[in-house]
This record gives structure tokens, C-alpha cells and sequence, in this order.
């Protein structure tokens, strides 16, 4: 049994941290979100921001420079410091517009920087650019790989304009491989990428997942691009 990072249930299902103690600013954010897709998880302060980040790693965070127990800039510090969350985008939030405050945010680890007040609407547009920079199984996207397509939306696999049967784990293990053409994935990663980090799961269900993924991938012949990686774990091959 281990534990492992966040799973996603469809793609847009993005799960976003605001970490923002003020009561208003923090509803408009978690409504704005919701509205366009996400799942808003919400922290009044750095030290409610940290357990729920233990508890489960969320896709991205979007971080008040000013908060009542750790200014954010401190916490964004720690997270950079910590390898389960070196790579988690952080979006920092914050009244300061003098450019030393934003070299500061970015010196911290931020990703990226947004004044108040802000346009809900641009804040969202970089959330979605973030995430497909930095988690691009997290956007909603289509990829196409070798005349296989698959739809996060739709929730559709498609080979020579036939649709394939799979089931959801099936369909973000595939998402997740195509997302990572190339890359040699270890069962570790997988789970971490597939499942989530808060979910205990034994590492050789991986195995049995790539093999129902291969069964699915049979009738198009793109079976052929999961490759096997001896030791190391799968690869999904571009061509």
C-alpha cells in the first residue's frame, strides 16, 4: 500500500486551493471556478491551506500574499522546498503591484502573479494556461497520437472513426500516457498521476490497468504504442 498525487475524475475537474482569508474574495473565487469547470477547496490561512494539502494535493493553488498566521510568500517557500509539492502551480495573489513585490512572489516559487482587484475572467484564463503548462492532464484539451484521439470532454477514444470502450480508469491512464508522450512512466508515477495522493493503492494495480488499456487499444491496432519498459515502467511510443 502507498500513497500517491491527485486523481483526476474528468479532466476539467481540476481541483484548485484558494487560500485567501478574506471571506468575500474567496466566495467570488469559488464561484467563478466553479463556473468554469473547477473544483474550488477552500483555506482561510496558511496552516488550514497545509493540511488539506497533506491530506491531498490539489492541481493548483492560488495564493493571498497577505495571510494571518504565514504570509504567503512563506508558504509558497515551503511547498517549493518540499519534493511531493516542488512542482504544484502556485498562482500568487496579492494588493502589491510595485515590481519588487512581483519579484518577490516569483523568488518565493510563484508560477504566477495576479493584483488585485482582478478581471475573474483573466484570472481563469491563466489558471487554464498554467495548468496546461505545468499539468496538461488537467486541461481539457483533445490529443491525438497516431490516429488515436481521445476526447477529455466528450469522454470519447477514437480510432479510424470508430469509438473505443474503455472505463474511466482505462481512459485517464490513457490520457495521462498520451499526455507524457515518450516518457518512460514508472508505476510510482502513474499512480501518482492517475489515481491520486490520497488514494492507497498496491503498485501492480497499475499492471492490470495498462493490461485492460491494451485490450481496449486491441481492435485499432494501437495496442502496439504502450510499450513495456523492463524496470522501469511504460511508455507510450509516438509512432
Amino acid at each position: 500500500m502507498r500513497r500517491s498525487a491527485h486523481s483526476h475524475e474528468t479532466a476539467m475537474n481540476a481541483r484548485i486551493l484558494i487560500v485567501e482569508d478574506e471571506p468575500s474574495i474567496r466566495d467570488l473565487l469559488a464561484l467563478n471556478l466553479r463556473h468554469a469547470g473547477y473544483e474550488p477547496q477552500l483555506a482561510a490561512d496558511a496552516g488550514s491551506a497545509r493540511s488539506q494539502i497533506d491530506a491531498a494535493l490539489p492541481d493548483l493553488i492560488l495564493l493571498d500574499w497577505m495571510l494571518p498566521d504565514q504570509s504567503g510568500v512563506d508558504l509558497a517557500r515551503r511547498l517549493r522546498a518540499d519534493s511531493r509539492t516542488r512542482e504544484l502551480p502556485i498562482i500568487m495573489l496579492t494588493a502589491r503591484s510595485a515590481e519588487s513585490d512581483k519579484l518577490g512572489g516569483f523568488d518565493a516559487g510563484a508560477d504566477d502573479y495576479v493584483t488585485k482587484p482582478f478581471s475573474p475572467r483573466e484570472l481563469v484564463a491563466r489558471i487554464r494556461a498554467l495548468l496546461r503548462r505545468r499539468a496538461p492532464e488537467a486541461t481539457d484539451d483533445p490529443v491525438e497520437v497516431c490516429g488515436l484521439r481521445l476526447e477529455p470532454q466528450t469522454f470519447r477514444v477514437i480510432a479510424e472513426g470508430k469509438q473505443l470502450r474503455m472505463g474511466p480508469t482505462e481512459f485517464r491512464l490513457l490520457h495521462y500516457l498520451m499526455k507524457n508522450l515518450d516518457r518512460v512512466l514508472s508505476r510510482s508515477k502513474l499512480l501518482d498521476g492517475v489515481w491520486g495522493d490520497h488514494v492507497f493503492i498496491e503498485e501492480r494495480t497499475v499492471d492490470v490497468h495498462v493490461r485492460r488499456l491494451r485490450l481496449a487499444l486491441q481492435p485499432s491496432g494501437h495496442d502496439r504504442l504502450i510499450e513495456t519498459v523492463r524496470g522501469g515502467g511504460y511508455r507510450f511510443l509516438p509512432q
